[in-house]
């Protein structure tokens, strides 16, 4: 997978995510209001006596005054009787759309042609007529009815304006932008309408799962304001003329430009009722409370608890299953419409409020960016447990800060759709992470299988972080290791038995520096080795490493040469002894992968690499196995007071071609049991005395050590007996011809090889 592409693929769900949240796409509303349902469950509205009484026509009231509908004349009674205990305001949750079917020109339309009641005609005619005596007790107080506004044809009375009894003033851009339009309506009989000194509509908004969360403050029939039913009860309580309906553009309210961003508040008399962009309401639930209720028939018989009229806000209406007035709120599985209107009449009268700032859709985008992009960058960046920490404590604190602000302020701010979409985006994120991961792992292993062992290949594939590829500035200690002689031996040799020498060869050399070792097999050279340590996978005691290799590979060319011999001798032929030169040295080096567009490989460059090489060239002038640049030497040097742990001699100063600075170089002679030994110790301390002489330019204090030297030598390190041969010429060619002046002791290898 192309690296862009992990990246590309979730900031594009981002950016569609956006695009949806922006344009209110299917199934977010839902989604909103499953939340904030939620929230008014756990902690719905308190309740306390807002002066908001429910006269309820109750399956108890249903069954002692008679079924419904009462007639007029009942609901006269009712509306006097709630006007004399002192009531505030009257309002009927009952569309009073046709004459009531007990008044006298309706009785007599019921027997036509009935020749037995023209007797009693003109007796029936004379008797009270129901809606009248009604009409008579609306108009003789305060009181409210209902017009349910719909967009569907209606009777042909229903096209006639309604009449208007409720001034609106607006303060700022015009409301009939915002508010939810209606084209007809089905309204009370003429009469009523004339009689009541409010009027309002009855609607509540149904969101798409049939439950009501809110309420509208004000609506439009055909461009024409129309107050609600609840807003006409405050107003008639109040006995106010008018509304002012607060909208964007007004005074203190900031719109960006020229943006019409909907409606802010209504007022009402000395309340201001804030509402939403398309000026409703949300119903913040308390749930079903007894308390609110009084049964119709109590107030019929006259044994209701008057205090509970007396200056309070009285709705009459049903709770009945039988008239299917039900809905589901947030809280309640079904609510009778009345107890909808009367909680939104108590928090219109207490100033309990759930709001959703016109900022919240804002804020819920730029946390949506932010939260998703940070997502996106950690978990691509680290681990998928980085992601899931950094998505649950961003989720955490978004549903944390939504409660907060509901608890708090009642303001109603969306955590769940940025919530749901950093999970799309972790899950997405973290897939294509994963697919990433695992080609980056075949890389590593096509890349790596040959140069480290299989152990070393998986721990540097399931590492979190995969190695620097394009390349990076490490400390390396690198190693050159070349057959010494090999060309004379190789022409003597048919093509297969060279190919099976060479890999006889290299293969126990391969196992001595990747598996035993932790190396890097850079690669193979003919009959060369290029190795090195500390990449890709770190590996602390480099030079150590690499130094122990050397004197593995010493033991497995031994243990090589024992077995020629063995078969030489088995076919009666000469022995052919192989020996190698390595050159070892530790330094910054720029490693990765590197090569051309069509080849590449993993590999290390720099002046250490170039220096390792002219030391292992150097084993031939010195006639030793391994010689180690001086940062190798010290860096295995042991701490103060510590047994030493390699067999170490400074053999010369050495100014190789291109390099202005002398390096000491080192030959290695053993391990540390070998330094330890008396042997080597006396060794050591007459080489120091030797070398020391030889720089001072006494040759004859070299020469005194030397002999000594060589007496050792051929008592305990034969393999040394060239190297001070060496000496011994360098010493008598000075004696003939002295070096020039100033002579620092520095000898100029200007080939490979010195």
């Amino acid at each position: 997978m192309k690296r862009w592409l992990d990246l590309l693929i979730p900031f594009a769900l981002l950016l569609a995510a956006l695009v949806l949240r922006v344009e209110e796409g299917p199934g977010i509303e839902r989604l909103r209001n499953l939340v904030f349902d939620s929230y008014q469950r756990f902690q719905p509205r308190p309740y306390a006596d807002a002066g908001v009484t429910i006269v309820d026509i109750d399956e108890e009231s249903l069954a002692q005054i008679g079924q419904w509908p009462w007639p007029r004349s009942k609901l006269a009674e009712l509306v006097t009787k709630l006007g004399q205990q002192g009531a505030a305001a009257i309002a009927l949750d009952i569309i009073l759309a046709e004459p009531d079917r007990t008044g006298p020109q309706n009785l007599i339309k019921l027997w036509p042609g009935n020749s037995d009641l023209d007797a009693v005609k003109d007796t029936i005619l004379k008797l009270p007529d129901p809606d009248t005596a009604l009409a008579q007790a609306l108009a003789s107080g305060p009181t409210v009815v209902g017009v349910l506004l719909v967009n569907r044809e209606t009777p042909i009375n229903d096209s006639n304006p309604l009449p208007v009894i409720a001034g609106f003033t607006n303060a700022g851009d015009d409301p009939r932008l915002f508010l939810i339009p209606y084209s007809g309506a089905v309204r009370p009989l003429p009469i009523f309408e004339k009689a009541a000194a409010g009027y309002g509509s009855v609607n509540v908004e149904l969101d798409a799962d049939g439950t009501v969360r809110r309420l509208p403050v004000a609506t439009t029939l055909n461009d024409k304001l129309v107050p609600s039913f609840a807003a006409e009860v405050l107003r008639v309580a109040q006995g106010v003329p008018s509304y002012v309906i607060k909208a964007s553009g007004a005074s203190s309210e900031y719109s960006m430009g020229n943006t019409k961003t909907g409606i802010v508040a209504v007022k009402i008399g000395r309340l201001i009722v804030p509402t939403d962009k398309d000026g409703t309401v949300f119903l913040y639930d308390s749930g079903h409370r007894p308390e609110r209720f009084v049964p119709a028939w109590q107030v019929l018989a006259g044994t209701n608890d008057a205090s509970k009229i007396d200056g309070h806000l009285v709705v009459i209406g049903s709770s009945s299953e039988g008239l299917k007035d039900l809905k589901p709120t947030p809280i309640a599985a079904t609510m009778s419409g009345v107890e909808v209107i009367a909680q939104i009449l108590e928090q219109m009268t207490t100033g309990n409020f759930l709001k959703r700032p016109d900022w919240a859709k804002g804020a819920e985008l730029l946390f949506l960016l932010l939260f998703g992009s940070a997502l996106i960058v950690i978990a691509r960046r680290f681990t998928a447990i980085g992601g899931a920490v950094v998505g649950l404590l961003g989720s955490a604190a978004a549903i944390g800060a939504s409660w907060f602000a509901f608890t708090r302020y009642g303001w109603l701010v969306d955590p769940i759709f940025p919530v749901a979409v950093a999970t799309v985006l972790y899950m997405t994120t973290t897939f294509l992470g994963y697919l990433r991961t695992e080609g980056e792992k075949r890389f590593i292993r096509d890349v790596f299988s040959q140069m480290m062992s299989p152990i070393l290949v998986e721990k540097l594939a399931s590492q979190p972080e995969p190695p620097k590829l394009g390349g990076e500035l490490r400390e390396l200690t690198v190693m050159f290791s070349d057959l010494q002689g090999f060309t004379s031996i190789a022409e003597g040799l048919a093509p297969q038995d060279l190919t099976r020498l060479i890999n006889r060869f290299m293969t126990p050399m391969a196992r001595v520096i990747q598996d035993d070792h932790a190396g890097t097999i850079d690669k193979f050279m003919g009959d060369a080795i290029m190795a090195f340590w500390n990449a890709p996978l770190d590996v602390p005691d480099h030079p150590r490493r690499a130094v122990e290799a050397a004197l593995g590979m010493r033991e497995a060319l031994v243990a090589i040469n024992a077995e020629l011999a063995r078969e030489a001798a088995e076919k009666g032929e000469g022995p052919m002894g192989l020996a190698f030169g390595i050159g070892i040295n530790t330094g910054p080096c720029s490693v990765g992968y590197m090569g051309s567009e069509q080849r590449k490989a993993y590999t290390t460059i720099g002046d250490a690499v170039n220096l390792a090489s002219r030391l292992e060239g150097l084993t031939r002038l010195y006639g030793v196995d391994c010689v180690l640049g001086d940062s190798t030497a010290q860096a295995v040097q042991p701490a103060p007071g510590n047994a030493p742990v390699f067999a170490l001699l400074e053999v010369d100063l050495v100014r190789v071609k291109g390099k202005q600075r002398p390096e000491p170089v080192h030959a290695l002679i053993g391990d540390g049991a070998l330094a330890a030994s008396e042997p080597f110790r006396g060794l050591s301390a007459l080489h120091k005395t030797m070398i020391q002489a030889y720089r001072a330019q006494d040759w004859d204090g070299a020469a005194a050590a030397l002999a000594q030297l060589h007496h050792e030598t051929e008592r305990h390190f034969p393999r040394l007996m060239p190297l001070y041969a060496l000496y011994e010429r360098r010493i008598a060619g000075y004696r003939q011809t002295p070096p020039a002046q100033p002579w620092d002791g520095v000898y100029d290898a200007l080939g490979k090889t010195g």
